[in-house]
């Protein structure tokens, strides 16, 4: 009996530890992605893996979503992950505003606070700050949006398919604290094998 719990201690706990360890940084720091569908084409595609930061929008308790230190709040322009609020499937996404911005859609198109994002001589283009969001509009531009305000400690995410995408004009804005976190770099595409597009 002692040589059995001897063999525990030895050979058990610490690969049980290596696993509550692995399990908690993907919980609180580091995760990937699947990307499912096209909703976000043509910057993410079907089948693309998506290295996620788990840290960007604050430290959390493991397996919950308590946050023990606060990091940057969300950025318009960045693409999340965070449970639907119609059916809780996880799903990634594009922040096109925040709490306080005033949103215009119209034929696909965004405007922020009354100005259009819309990159120069580009019609599928949008800029947000250092980021370009390159667009699909092949089926339309999806719901249009009529001068709707983020509240505050929210935010609008939407597919860059903007015809082909369940996103905030279906099911609403979305607590900062739901979101899990921040896509870094899609690091495998089908077709291409491992790549490292950041994001």
């Amino acid at each position: 009996m002692q040589r059995y719990l001897s063999w525990i201690r030895r050979e058990v706990l610490p690969i049980l530890a290596i696993v509550l360890f692995m399990t908690a940084g993907r919980s609180s720091l580091a995760d990937h992605y699947h990307v499912p569908s096209g909703s976000m084409e043509n910057t993410l595609f079907p089948g693309d893996r998506v290295i996620v930061d788990k840290t960007a929008y604050g430290l959390r308790i493991p397996y919950t979503k308590i946050d023990v230190v606060d990091r940057d709040m969300p950025a318009a322009g960045e693409i999340a992950v965070f449970d639907s609020p119609l059916d809780g499937e996880l799903l990634i996404k594009r922040i096109v505003a925040v709490g306080g911005d005033q949103v215009t859609l119209h034929h696909g198109h965004l405007f922020i606070n009354g100005e259009p994002l819309a990159v120069e001589n580009e019609a599928a283009a949008e800029q947000f700050g250092q980021r370009v969001a390159e667009l699909n509009l092949r089926d339309g531009g999806g719901p249009d949006i009529d001068g709707v305000t983020v509240p505050a400690d929210m935010v609008l995410a939407m597919g860059d398919h903007r015809g082909n995408s369940l996103d905030g004009r279906y099911f609403g804005f979305v607590p900062v604290r739901e979101l899990y976190g921040r896509a870094v770099a899609v690091y495998f595409r089908s077709g291409e094998g491992f790549v490292w597009r950041r994001l």
